[in-house]
């Protein structure tokens, strides 16, 4: 084989080595040709947006509690003895300084009478005295003898009054009167209990607040509750709490009285409690997911001109999914609410949703 043929097949296959060598290139210039227009078109991020309004925002938690009626006694006799009359139905509504129930008094009513005898004596003897003192017909002695003698006799009859009421049993207030556990005829002995009596207009409304809510809560505060079985929401008012933290729970014991007209709310009763703290009528909220925790402070991105602007912002009350904005935002602005990750400042973005509240990523 000439040199000559040997220079051309080397010279060939030297274009050959360099050919594959460069088509690699050549392919992936062509894929990153055919890529940038489609990245150009599609470089904004896209996302959605809560515009900022402003709103009436309770700074309020959530607790539960127990109705109690307003006043409850058991009403008890203060002596021994048959029953002699029950003046009451259970279930019924009573009077203040009504006789519900009347113990047998016949042996006391005795000893009145005969105590009020001996008394109408004496008073006889003392003003028959008191004439013939003026005329020297007894002495001084001998009437004020007389005077003693009726001082004590008014006081034994004011002893056996006692006695007597003690035989009836009234009604302390006015209320509903329980199922009764006597008859009458029985014989019932000292603080034996006879039903129970319950004011039930207003209720009272036990509650516990964790105690770092404690120096939050005053008298006057309003509750809003609901009590399964009876419909609607109630309201209540604070009138008094557990002057102390209870250091089993560390919680704070307040009551509240509400209205109960018809006596619908019942002793007992469960209580669903919204304590309602502070109303604010014109606050910023932001959902919580919109809010980044940053060192030193929080921030949010908003949208301004088409492109994502991170905000440094001040927060203060915090619900169940949305956190109040003090400081930082103002009314109108789009915060962004989906892709927080994958946002930085300055970057292109388009909106796909936006709406006051919590928007959520489309889903599929």
């Amino acid at each position: 084989m000439s040199s000559t043929v040997k220079r051309l097949l080397l010279g060939l296959g030297t274009l050959v080595v360099l050919g594959l060598l460069a088509l690699p290139k050549l392919l992936s210039s062509n894929d990153d040709a055919a890529a940038a227009p489609s990245q150009q078109g599609g470089s904004a991020l896209s996302v959605q947006v809560s515009v900022l309004q402003p709103e009436t925002l309770a700074d309020k938690i959530q607790t539960t509690g127990t109705v109690l009626a307003n006043e409850e006694v058991a009403l008890q006799s203060e002596t021994s003895g048959r029953v002699e009359a029950i003046n009451f139905e259970e279930g019924r509504p009573v009077q203040q300084g009504a006789l519900l129930v009347q113990l047998n008094d016949a042996e006391l009513q005795a000893q009145r009478k005969q105590a009020a005898f001996r008394l109408k004596l004496a008073q006889d003897r003392e003003a028959r005295q008191a004439k013939l003192l003026e005329k020297g017909g007894v002495s001084q002695e001998e009437f004020e003898a007389t005077q003693n003698e009726v001082n004590v006799l008014e006081a034994e009859l004011d002893l056996i009054d006692v006695q007597i009421e003690k035989s009836k049993i009234r009604a302390p207030f006015s209320g509903i009167v329980g199922l009764r556990s006597i008859s009458e005829g029985s014989y019932i002995t000292s603080n034996a209990t006879v039903a129970t009596l319950k004011d039930l207009d207003p209720v009272k409304v036990e509650f516990s607040i964790p105690e770092r809510y404690a120096q939050r809560v005053d008298v006057g505060d309003k509750i809003a509750f609901t009590v399964e079985g009876v419909s609607g929401t109630r309201e209540g008012t604070i009138y008094a709490y557990e002057p102390r933290i209870d250091q089993d729970t560390r919680t704070l014991r307040i009551r509240a009285r509400s209205p109960n007209p018809g006596g619908t709310l019942l002793p007992g009763a469960f209580a669903d409690i919204e304590l309602i703290f502070e109303e604010i009528p014109d606050a910023l909220t932001v959902p919580s997911i919109a809010v980044i925790p940053e060192l030193g402070g929080k921030k949010v991105f908003v949208v301004e001109n088409g492109t994502a602007a991170s905000r440094s912002v001040e927060t203060g009350i915090r619900t169940a999914d949305r956190l109040q904005v003090t400081d930082g935002l103002a009314p109108g602005d789009s915060v962004i609410v989906t892709g927080i990750q994958q946002l930085r400042p300055g970057m292109p973005v388009r909106i796909t949703d936006r709406g006051a509240g919590l928007i959520e990523e489309p889903t599929g």
